[in-house]
């Protein structure tokens, strides 16, 4: 046989290493030793050029040695990715190869190949130098470890979590954002378990659009849902409010009182259904409620009657809209019914036709000496008096908050204010916004001498325009210069001169800070009488000009902020 140098060197030599096997193999098979070697011999005669082919192509089997490693190149970085690693086999990292195909192999070439690599694949000769053994090092730095690829959220304390679920929750609310984060890991459930984080719930429009029939099925993971919550979230809940609830509305009450001991306020607004067994539910188990609001709600008043009677004593605070039959809950609360009521508001839609009501002053004072907050929105009330007279009544000692504000015609007089007003010296917020027959002398005999909001604007009133001008607004500004901070007399009809002087009564005050907001918007100011209080007023935020006759057209707008303010007096001088 021939060297496998001298093979290479000449095509002969080729042909002469090639057929050596072939006799060596065949010389011990007796008489057909030499036609076996006579047909090989024509075989190379007739075809030389694919046995150079397969020559060249066993050549090419025996590969140099591999490293242990490989670089691809990503986006923004490098990957160094062990060769050992069976999951980068196929990465998106691995460029492909030109002209490459998946062909299907049959059993026989799959298993042939197979043999051919065995054969002919050499072992991988180790690195001896020292930079490639160190590249290794860093190349396991590299490479991501199931063990310890964890994210930041789940190696969080759970105190922390809390804390950053507690600053979502009051901004948006426990529901649904705690049921969506708990999903996430076994930690982020603990931490959105915190019976802290369940304290306020409010839950609005549920599964469905509001409008819509609902299926069995969907009310009955609806009431699956409520029994959920408050068996395994509410233990600490305080605050519960439903909104826009047509059905079940019940069951939730129900569930929420028999589950939440601690339950101090209960809202339903614009909700329907509520019957009796849920007030019944509420009297045997929430001996904490202290506040109900059902305002714009469908609700059977017998059952919220019954309640108020065995159990008004604890209720310090009531929310409900005029109705006819709602207004039997005003008279069940003149009654007695709720001795420490601290807090009264009747209210009704802006389109509602019956807008009166009914009302005895001096029994709800006699009834409810403790009331703070007494609002009666959109509504004209019409005082009733007792047979023994107002002498014998206290009036409301502690009353800070008087809100009569209504957008159409109001009855109230200056005497009406005053039987209602008598006895509150602690007044400190006067809604009486169109209300166009109370006098700026009905308001400087009021007795309350600290009152820091005055809202006496008239808004959307068809008796406006026909009103006469009005004197004796300094006498206002002149009572509650030192205290006012929000002052409204928009479309007041004061005449200039009545407007400069109230105008400086309050830029004369000790306290120039106090004054925040001033809504002038359609009266007669004209620019002296507002250069007076604007220059003065350091404190002043919110000035509304517009519709003022009087002032120069860039200057009627609304304006925010002091900057904003200062700039005006700028345009004044």
């Amino acid at each position: 046989m021939m060297d496998s140098s001298e093979a290479q060197a000449s095509t002969q030599g080729e042909r002469e290493d090639d057929t050596a096997p072939s006799t060596s193999n065949t010389s011990d098979q007796g008489e057909d030793g030499p036609k076996t070697k006579k047909a090989t011999l024509k075989r190379k005669s007739s075809e030389p050029t694919n046995a150079k082919k397969k020559k060249q192509k066993k050549a090419r089997v025996s590969r140099p040695a591999q490293l242990g490693y490989t670089v691809h190149q990503g986006e923004d970085m490098l990957l160094v990715i062990s060769s050992t690693t069976s999951q980068y086999d196929g990465s998106a990292w691995m460029p492909q190869k030109k002209g490459s195909k998946k062909k299907k192999l049959t059993k026989q070439k799959l298993k042939a190949n197979q043999i051919k690599k065995k054969k002919t694949v050499c072992a991988k000769p180790k690195p001896a130098s020292n930079p490639v053994r160190k590249t290794e090092e860093d190349a396991a730095l590299f490479v991501p470890q199931k063990a310890t690829d964890h994210r930041w959220g789940e190696s969080l304390p759970e105190e922390v979590l809390i804390n950053i679920f507690q600053m979502v929750v009051v901004q948006d609310g426990a529901v649904p954002f705690l049921c969506r984060v708990g999903r996430v890991c076994r930690l982020w459930n603990a931490a959105a378990s915190s019976p802290v984080l369940w304290r306020k719930v409010t839950v609005g429009f549920c599964w469905i659009a509001p409008g819509k029939n609902q299926l069995p099925k969907t009310e009955k993971k609806i009431k699956d849902t409520v029994n959920w919550l408050a068996q395994d979230r509410f233990s600490q809940l305080r605050d519960f409010s439903l909104y826009h609830w047509t059905k079940n509305v019940s069951h939730a009450v129900e569930v929420v009182s028999q589950f939440c001991p601690h339950l101090r306020s209960l809202t339903l607004s614009y909700c329907t259904g509520l019957t009796v067994s849920a007030f019944q539910s509420l009297g045997l188990h929430s001996r904490s409620l202290q506040s109900i609001n059902l305002q714009y709600s469908e609700f059977q008043v017998e059952g919220l009657l019954e309640y108020l009677e065995h159990h008004g004593s604890q209720i310090k605070q009531i929310w409900f809209t005029h109705g006819l039959k709602n207004d039997r809950l005003l008279t069940a609360i003149t009654r007695g019914y709720c001795p420490d009521l601290e807090l009264l508001e009747v209210n009704t839609r802006l389109d509602s036709k019956d807008c009166e009501l009914p009302v005895y002053i001096q029994a709800l004072q006699m009834a409810c000496p403790k009331l703070k907050t007494f609002r009666m929105l959109n509504v004209r009330p019409l005082h009733k008096t007792m047979r023994n007279g107002a002498d014998s009544t206290p009036g409301f000692p502690l009353l800070e908050e008087l809100c009569i504000a209504t957008t159409s015609y109001s009855y109230m007089t200056d005497k009406d204010l005053w039987e209602i007003l008598f006895g509150s010296p602690r007044l400190r917020v006067l809604d009486l916004r169109g209300c166009s027959r109370i006098t700026p002398s009905g308001l400087a005999t009021l007795p309350c001498l600290e009152l820091e909001c005055l809202f006496w604007g008239q808004y959307f009133s068809s008796h406006v325009g026909l009103s006469s001008p009005k004197k004796g607004l300094h006498m206002v500004t002149q009572k509650w210069s030192q205290s006012l901070q929000q002052l409204d007399i928009a479309n007041q009809l004061f005449t200039e001169e009545d407007l400069e002087i109230a105008m400086s009564y309050l830029a004369q005050a000790t306290e120039t800070d106090t004054l925040r907001s001033l809504n002038l918007s359609g009266t007669r100011i004209t620019p002296s009488a507002l250069r007076s209080v604007v220059g003065q007023m350091t404190a002043l935020s919110y000035l509304n000009l517009s519709s003022c006759r009087y002032l120069p057209r860039g200057v009627k707008r609304i304006y925010r902020g002091q900057e904003d303010i200062r700039q005006l007096l700028d345009k004044l001088e």
